[in-house]
């Protein structure tokens, strides 16, 4: 593969580290090793994985003379933080479409990502119902801009389109260069599956490099079957887009929807348990939406035995953290 030919900003210069977690590998009590692919401290205002999906979709929409972007996003998106924060860093106009996916869930008010949006100024924030063709809904900020004469580029949720997933394309060719460095294989690699951006994406760096670790992503919305189409669909997308005369193969395609409780974004206990048991035990943060539900599917899965003994398992670490604020009464319940 190839990914030179496609232009990028550079968010993302460094590798993000690969850790052992021993204290929580002890605590799991399983048999196993886990690791963590610290994406959380990629660059942006609070890090995330959106990180490496913006390098690309940015730089498109600066080569096309873009002075505004528009995405889309849950209440409390960690998405329209990073595309708010590096169009800030690109002296863009940033403007967002909110979902409220929980009915009555956005508050002007409220703590974590949406106090961010404030502090970063976003230009404008439409909240729309659960539902709402998003799509539609940026179409319609983009062109009440286009005919005040601002020139928008409209980036979809979780930038989850072929180029943006090559961010997650170019991450498994990083995390390739690291096993070698390090001198480590791993036997499985746990993945929170949303948007299907970042697990397409390293679906697709699976297979355009030749690595054949087993995935499973935990979804955080939708229903298995809609979820590993979604998955499978961008994952091949990005292949076509590279230029690989190859796909992947339906079968190699997992994502969970046991973890989801009763919704997006809605707190379950398994979830509370894995942020708690993660910052007790190795001081790092997961966030409630995305990381949090994808770690509880880890330890749930670890307990019934899905990971062979003896295994090194990577998890890879999205970030998001600055929505755990928002989340302050579930946590403060918690025992």
């Amino acid at each position: 593969m190839n990914l030179a030919k496609f232009i990028k900003r550079g968010y993302a210069p460094n590798p993000t580290p690969i850790e052992y977690l021993p204290n929580f590998s002890r605590a799991l009590n399983a048999d196993i090793d886990v690791y963590i692919k610290r994406d959380d401290m990629l660059p942006g205002a609070g890090g995330g994985n959106k990180t490496r999906k913006l390098d690309f979709c940015i730089a498109d929409a600066l080569q096309k003379g873009c002075d505004t972007v528009i995405t889309c996003g849950a209440v409390q998106s960690n998405h329209c933080r990073l595309t708010l924060a590096w169009a800030v860093h690109e002296g863009l106009d940033c403007h967002l479409v909110l979902e409220e996916r929980v009915p009555n869930s956005y508050d002007e008010e409220a703590s974590g990502n949406n106090f961010l949006f404030q502090l970063l100024g976003v230009k404008s924030i439409t909240v729309v119902p659960g539902g709402t063709n998003m799509l539609d809904a940026m179409q319609k900020v983009a062109d009440k801009l286009t005919a005040d004469g601002k020139k928008p580029y409209i980036i979809p949720g979780g930038a989850s389109n072929a180029l943006g997933a090559l961010g997650y394309v170019s991450c498994m060719e990083e995390i390739m260069a690291q096993m070698f460095a390090m001198n480590l294989t791993f036997d499985h690699m746990v993945v929170p599956s949303g948007s299907a951006g970042t697990h397409g994406g390293i679906m697709a760096g699976m297979i355009g490099n030749n690595i054949n670790i087993p995935v499973t992503g935990i979804g955080v919305n939708r229903p298995k079957a809609v979820q590993e189409k979604a998955v499978y669909d961008l994952a091949n997308a990005a292949l076509a887009l590279i230029g690989v005369d190859a796909k992947v193969p339906a079968d190699k395609v997992v994502a969970f929807d046991d973890y989801v409780g009763p919704g997006y974004s809605l707190p379950t206990d398994a979830m509370v348990e894995a942020v708690q048991m993660l910052a007790r035990t190795e001081a790092i943060l997961l966030d409630p939406v995305y990381s949090g539900k994808a770690m509880s599917g880890l330890i749930d899965l670890a307990r019934k035995g899905y990971f062979a003994k003896g295994s090194k398992v990577l998890f890879l670490h999205t970030g998001g953290s600055p929505a755990l604020f928002a989340y302050l009464p579930t946590f403060r319940a918690a025992k």
